[in-house]
């Protein structure tokens, strides 16, 4: 089988995704820099497979090392893009950090390997800004981006599109998903942030545990039902699924041309509030919360339709947001007991 390169690889959605190739037969090669993950979840990887994937520690933006690492590996076919930094708020307080890494490290990649490798993009929903529709399809305009995140993701796409329309061995697949949360099933793989959590669930799950204080919903007079903002949340095992598909898509040349674009979503959106009352109703758990502000470089409500990913990838997301929270919460209680 294929030799495939995670990059990012032990992070949330690296992490799952590495599972489920090795589980679709495919030998992973997986690095990471460790920025924004632990070591540990390679062991957790091992015990989940039964294989214990190759790793290097690899910073992606340190263009020689890069060059290196791929000339040591040729029998690499197929890459899985992860690695980025991906928090909408610090973006806004630190677009310099996060244009250098995101950027930095695509392009050390597309160079390392000569613009000649089956690529899978991890992209956003965020190029969307606030769409004009809901729900918002892979036709829809790309708008100024909210957030240097958000910026990042266009751009990256951008460069992506322009070298593929030039290198007709560079073949792309650009996801563009949207909230990704829960586990696996295992509950031995998660969402682990450093520090204070940027996203909600996590932030959800250590408030119910009590490593948090009550979370802060950030708006509640947004034109939405209850005023709270809204998102299509994604169960994380779902979305790995889909990248297994994305690769397979580019090897049996099915792709139409060398540059294609995906959503990844459930086609339903769900509020702030709405994913509080899930986690309640699937853990029996209360959740302490205070309204807050709007955040800055947040839309209002975005959700995305994923017919297209269903014909072309033969994919569709299967778990409901109730096992989306269950899971997250049987990982935060698993990491009460076993800390890393």
């Amino acid at each position: 089988m294929a030799k495939i390169l995670v990059t990012g690889g032990t992070g949330f959605i690296g992490s799952h995704t590495a599972v489920e190739l090795i589980n679709a037969g495919y030998e992973v090669v997986l690095v990471d820099d460790f920025s924004n993950s632990n070591p540990k979840i390679l062991s957790q990887l091992e015990i989940i497979t039964g294989k214990k994937p190759e790793f290097t520690e690899l910073d992606l933006c340190d263009e020689q090392k890069v060059i290196d690492f791929v000339a040591a590996h040729p029998d690499i076919t197929g890459v899985i893009h992860f690695a980025a930094f991906k928090a909408v708020g610090e973006s806004v307080n630190f677009p310099l950090k996060y244009y250098r890494n995101n950027f930095y490290s695509l392009l050390n990649v597309i160079t390392a390997f000569n613009s000649k490798v089956d690529l899978v993009f991890s992209s956003s929903c965020t190029v969307y800004g606030q769409p004009d529709q809901l729900p918002v399809t892979e036709d829809a305009p790309v708008k100024r981006a909210e957030s240097p995140y958000g910026n990042t993701k266009q751009i990256a796409e951008e460069i992506l599109r322009d070298t593929c329309a030039v290198s007709p061995d560079l073949k792309v697949i650009s996801l563009r998903y949207f909230n990704p949360v829960g586990a696996h099933a295992s509950a031995l793989i998660g969402e682990l942030p450093i520090g204070v959590p940027q996203n909600l669930v996590p932030f959800i799950t250590q408030s119910a545990i009590g490593k948090r204080g009550p979370i802060t919903v950030f708006g509640s007079d947004y034109n939405t039902p209850d005023g709270s903002a809204v998102r299509d949340y994604i169960h994380v095992v779902d979305l790995a699924k889909a990248h297994v598909a994305a690769i397979q898509r580019l090897e049996a040349a099915k792709a139409e041309g060398n540059y294609e674009v995906f959503n990844l979503g459930t086609g339903k959106g769900s509020s702030v509030l709405e994913i509080i009352q899930a986690f309640e109703t699937s853990t029996g758990e209360k959740v302490n919360y205070a309204i807050g502000p709007r955040r800055d470089g947040d839309v209002e409500q975005v959700w995305g339709d994923v017919t297209k990913s269903a014909s072309g990838l033969g994919w569709k997301a299967e778990l409901d947001v109730n096992e989306m929270m269950l899971s997250a919460w049987n990982w935060e209680k698993y990491l009460k007991d076993n800390p890393f």
